[in-house]
């Protein structure tokens, strides 16, 4: 898989270099360059996934986390989605019982 953010050459950025320069890249492309930082473009990738019903399990090896249990702990607020839906798949298993 190809890096995304890497030097000339092709090899990997250090984190500080991806901060400092991250800001001109934002606005070469038109965006507000103190609006975002490359952990809120982290955090949005992973939402997207979410949204769009990537499991938890794919997501955990796309952000390059060891187990799902990271990525549900640190991304608890973007998951809801997933969880929810997996509350309302069980709500339709097992419904309430009837009250008489």
């Amino acid at each position: 898989m190809g890096l995304v953010f890497r030097t000339r050459t092709g090899t990997a950025l250090a984190a500080r270099n991806v901060r400092r320069d991250f800001p001109n890249v934002l606005g070469a492309a038109g965006l507000a360059s103190g609006e975002w930082t490359p952990r809120e473009l982290r955090h949005s990738f992973v939402s997207l996934l979410s949204d769009s019903g990537v499991p938890i399990e794919d997501i955990s090896r796309l952000v390059g986390h060891a187990n799902t249990v990271v990525t549900e702990t640190v991304y608890r607020f973007q998951l809801r989605p997933v969880l929810l839906e997996g509350a309302e798949a069980m709500d339709g298993i097992f419904p309430l019982a009837e009250e008489a």
